[in-house]
């Protein structure tokens, strides 16, 4: 089943400057920004420019250059934060099941403390 892209999405509306955001970086395929509800010292989304829904929607449909570009991102972002020595946590959400809340495809970059367990038992 094909996923529909709202392009009022909370995400899509940013990269339209229409909220504002804390930029952390852009390039030609991504734009990182601080959360606005940091769960983590260091709490930073980092979004594909294209319309994608998730990470499933992205690996089957982005051009090889979206997808580098963004995970090139994720890592100058980690790197400029200052997190690959200690080390940082990346997570995308991917459905109801996971708990994605925005339907634009986005990658949380954690860091600035021992993050504990990948997930929970329950």
């Amino acid at each position: 089943m094909a996923k529909t892209y709202d392009p009022n999405n909370v995400f899509a509306r940013i990269l339209r400057g229409e909220i504002p955001c804390k930029k952390v970086m852009e390039t030609e395929h991504a734009l990182a920004f601080h959360d606005i509800n940091p769960q983590a010292p260091t709490h930073i989304l980092v979004i594909p420019k294209g319309a994608y829904v998730d990470m499933d929607d992205f690996s089957a449909r982005a051009t090889e250059a979206e997808i580098a570009g963004l995970f090139r991102a994720v890592g100058e972002v980690a790197r400029g934060a200052g997190a690959a020595e200690p080390g940082y946590r990346i997570l995308s959400n991917c459905g109801e099941d996971a708990n994605q809340e925005v339907p634009h495809l986005h990658i949380h970059v954690f860091a600035g403390r021992r993050l504990g367990p990948m997930i929970t038992k329950g």
